[in-house]
């Protein structure tokens, strides 16, 4: 019986099909997928006994929920922000969790974007900021060499004391030598909540801007022609709903501000 040219092609696709997915399974069999997690808490936090945090959890899941099972092995370490973006750069690291930077353009691509993340001024609890301009003739606690907000940043009577973290900046409002902090929100409120302040320390939040943070694979991954394998894992522990879970374990503390 003679095969018709639709059944010849539809063979072919298949045999193309599964010899991408064999591909892609041996390819993670035989290598070691180097993840770095940022050491900024509640993301990546690093102990004596073990590691965690929000991110670091997650991507540990990856191994629990993939397809390839065992056959996926990950080495993951939480490293400062500097030596990420470097190795990202010559694939020594092929997967970080970080928001788009543009030195990073053209030696990234872009796998999965996770929920947005608020950049927010907030001050102690009775204190509350409704719009910027009522931040005007106010003193900020601001990450020395960040940038959260362009409209704050170029009004000249938006005042600021820089603080080389936020740890700091919670201190400097604690003893109100600054109206408010600027900064992502959970880092400041996990700053608070290992500072032991009490839950009622914040006000409620002003939302000055939103980053939005990426999965990204180092263009000179080994494993970069399996980003779409990836994808579809990373996807797929985002929509079972883990990174809601992790937040708010890790901020459990501050829980009546995120949610």
């Amino acid at each position: 019986m003679t095969s018709t040219p639709i059944e010849l092609s539809m063979f072919f696709k298949l045999v193309n099909l599964f010899s991408l997915l064999l591909c892609c399974s041996l390819t993670f069999a035989e290598q070691t997928l180097q993840f770095r997690t940022i050491a900024v808490a509640p993301y990546g936090i690093i102990n004596i006994n073990n590691n965690e945090g929000i991110y670091y959890d997650l991507v540990n899941t990856l191994t629990d929920n993939s397809i390839l099972g065992k056959n996926l092995k990950i080495n993951h370490q939480i490293y400062p922000y500097a030596r990420i973006i470097h190795e990202l750069k010559n694939g020594q690291t092929d997967l970080a969790i970080l928001f788009k930077y543009q030195e990073l353009e053209q030696h990234v691509s872009y796998i999965s974007a996770l929920p947005s993340l608020p950049n927010v001024v907030i001050g102690l609890n009775g204190n509350q900021f409704e719009t910027i301009q009522s931040l005007e003739g106010k003193t900020l606690a601001y990450l020395r060499g960040a940038s959260f907000s362009d409209l704050i940043d170029t009004n000249d009577r938006i005042k600021r004391i820089t603080t080389k973290d936020f740890q700091q900046g919670i201190d400097l409002l604690s003893v109100r030598r600054v109206d408010a902090i600027i900064g992502p929100m959970d880092p400041i409120l996990s700053a608070a909540q290992s500072l032991s302040k009490p839950k009622d320390f914040f006000g409620v939040p002003l939302v000055v801007s939103n980053r939005t943070p990426w999965v990204q694979i180092s263009n000179k991954s080994s494993l970069i022609s399996s980003k779409d394998i990836l994808k579809k894992h990373f996807d797929q522990i985002l929509s079972d709903g883990n990174l809601d879970d992790l937040r708010k374990k890790y901020l459990s503390h501050s829980r009546h501000i995120i949610e």
